[in-house]
This record gives C-alpha cells, structure tokens and sequence, in this order.
C-alpha cells in the first residue's frame, strides 16, 4: 500500500483539510442540515415511575428454575440454607418462649406433655428435628472438606454429595431411636 508522502500527497491534503475555506463551509453545512427533532419534557415523579414500569412490563423475563435440570449441587446447598434457618428458628423460638415464660417451659412441663403425646406423634416429631439437624451437620461436615480444598472436582462434589445423604439417612435413624 502507497502512502501518501511516497506519492507526494502529502502537503496537499494538507492544505485541502486545514483551508480555513473548507473549515467555514463544514460549519455552514452543519447549521443548514436538520437536526433531529427531539422534544422533551419534564415530568412529575411519579409519572416517570409509571413510565419505567410500563417499560419494564414490556421486557422479557428471564428464565428460572423451570428451564434448569435439578442438579444434586444446588439442591444440596438450598437444603443446607433451608435446614440451617429452620434450626435456626426453632432455637430462638423455644429460647425467647423461655425467656417471656420459664414457668410454662420448665423441663417438667415439657416431660409430661410429651408422656400425653401419642407415639407415633413422637416419632414423626423427632424425624422431623432430626432429619435437619442430621443433614445440616453432615453438609457442614462437606463444606469443611471443601475449605482443606477436599472434593472440589465435580466428581468429588458428587460423591460427597451422596455421602451426606446416606449419613443423614443413617444418622436420622440413629437419632430417632435413641
């Protein structure tokens, strides 16, 4: 490709580009050519809230769970997040219900409302405490492994995975016969 110097161009477009001629004509064509006509208007707050609404009615939405295979990994971590609130809560709960009423929550009150309790009401009581706590620790357990940099390949995260399901299987048990 030839440049401009070896074909002697040079000083010429120069000259063609920094002519203050051509300076004042680029400027004339540009008031004499129509701009865009624009209007704008202000607009109250709320209006403009109810525009950005309209607005945003009109986007797609993007797609969730339905489009997405259950995968053991993220079902695994909800269920941690799930069982640890729910442990979480029941805790409080029965610690601000004794602190607002330790005559109603003494350990005899307690007893002899459970020995009323039926058995099988027992029984799906302590499954229902201890398949979360059960599953909660061994998943903590997992989450330990993975911070000493354990099980970190898909692979190993699938096996942890089932390894935790058949610990809180088995420690679910163990904690409902105790």
């Amino acid at each position: 490709m030839m440049s401009t110097r070896t074909l002697g161009l040079g000083p010429a477009l120069r000259k063609a580009v920094f002519n203050p001629r051509t300076v004042r004509n680029q400027i004339a064509f540009r008031n004499v050519v129509a701009k865009r006509g624009v209007q704008t208007q202000s607009l109250p707050p709320s209006s403009s809230i109810e525009i950005l609404n309209k607005q945003r009615l009109k986007r797609p939405s993007s797609p969730h769970f339905t489009i997405y295979q259950p995968q053991l990994t993220w079902l695994g971590s909800i269920a941690n997040r799930l069982t640890g609130a729910a442990l979480s809560v029941l805790l409080y709960g029965f610690s601000l219900a004794y602190l607002i009423s330790p005559a109603n929550f003494t350990s005899e009150k307690v007893v002899s409302y459970v020995k009323q309790v039926p058995d099988y009401v027992k029984t799906a009581g302590k499954v229902v405490l201890a398949a979360p706590f059960a599953f909660h620790s061994f998943n903590g357990l997992r989450h330990l492994g993975w911070d000493l940099g354990y099980f970190l390949s898909l692979k190993g995260a699938y096996r942890s995975g089932y390894a935790v399901l058949g610990a809180t299987a088995l420690g679910t048990v163990a904690l409902v016969l105790m």
